[in-house]
């Protein structure tokens, strides 16, 4: 993950510095084949102008833990995005925070399915946590989505 988002900070830079756009970031999803909401999610943020590259795979195991995420942590689908790990219905906003500020976390995590998140209803009265995982697993929360 590491060679990948020195390698696209060096694009944008090279862009930036070229009077060019920055390429649009590269968001690799990964889930399972019959998962609806999973494609739901990626379709907003295709929409929104990621590129999103989705892949299918019967079990997320691997994935998972190559990125570090924790049991406890799990949604629906894993995603990575400049060097940082997306777990399960994590919004639109908080990705768009993630890479503007660029903290010194693995990654965001909303975990299991919460009702009217992104992907699952998108109901704008859900209200839901999005847990930002630092370097050594410690859990802290990132974002608060909705009314508390």
């Amino acid at each position: 993950m590491a060679i990948r988002k020195l390698m696209l900070t060096l694009a944008t830079a090279g862009a930036v510095l070229a009077g060019t756009p920055a390429m649009a970031a590269v968001l690799e999803v990964y889930k399972t084949p019959w998962c609806g909401c999973c494609t739901a999610w990626a379709e907003a943020f295709r929409a929104a102008g990621y590129d999103v590259q989705l892949t299918d795979m019967e079990d997320l195991t691997d994935v998972r833990k190559d990125a570090g995420i924790a049991d406890d942590l799990e949604g629906c689908h894993t995603a990575e995005i400049e060097g940082y790990f997306v777990e399960g219905h994590v919004p639109l906003e908080a990705v768009a925070k993630l890479l503007e500020e660029r903290p010194a976390i693995r990654g965001l995590a909303v975990p299991g399915m919460p009702s009217g998140s992104l992907g699952m209803g998108d109901d704008p009265e859900a209200a839901y946590d999005v847990v930002a995982v630092d370097e050594d697993g410690r859990t802290s929360v990132y974002m608060s989505v909705g009314k508390r």
